[in-house]
């Protein structure tokens, strides 16, 4: 009897400019999430260096795992040495519009915008609520995409069925 094959864990890649509050929200919610059936990576185009200490505190506490979230550009998955991602997700605006390297494997990609929390200015609970309501967004779409089995969909149903889920609220 031969052994049963490993199940294919799909890589993950959310992008948005600054890498700082989306996509680190969208990695840390998709690794939570995805019952190790995805592992989920963030980066941007334009890297700020450091990740939004509201984005992390909201994950804090609602005691999701903080480690290894750091912001990075896009280029570390770009390259040979990259894993060969699956999905290639944008989460603020403009990232959608900006020209993106040739992701190796010819990902499935789609736009799920976000409103950025990071620009709301206000009281400290005017920011944090912009935290969550991203953070809820978020968390709706990646359980609908984690609802979705990959490898039962061919490549042009998959492609409708994650920009549907990039439309939802």
């Amino acid at each position: 009897m031969s052994p049963t094959p490993a199940a294919h864990v799909h890589p993950v890649l959310f992008l948005c400019t600054g890498n700082s509050a989306r996509s680190i929200l969208a990695e840390a919610l998709l690794n939570h999430w995805g019952g190790g059936r995805f592992r989920a990576y963030s980066a941007g185009s334009f890297p700020v260096g450091r990740v939004n200490p509201r984005a992390l505190a909201l994950l804090e506490h609602l005691g999701m795992p903080t480690e290894g979230l750091r912001s990075k550009s896009w280029d570390e998955f770009a390259g040979p040495e990259a894993p060969a991602l699956d999905f290639v997700f944008t989460v603020c605006d403009a990232a959608a519009g900006e020209v993106c390297p040739i992701w190796p494997g010819h990902p499935v990609t789609a736009h799920w915008g976000v409103a950025d929390p990071a620009a709301v200015e206000g009281s400290e609970t005017e920011q944090m609520a912009a935290f969550r309501e991203a953070f809820r967004v978020l968390e709706n779409r990646i359980k609908a995409f984690t609802a979705l089995r990959p490898e039962a969909l061919d490549r042009l149903a998959l492609k409708q069925q994650v920009d549907a889920i990039g439309r939802q609220g």
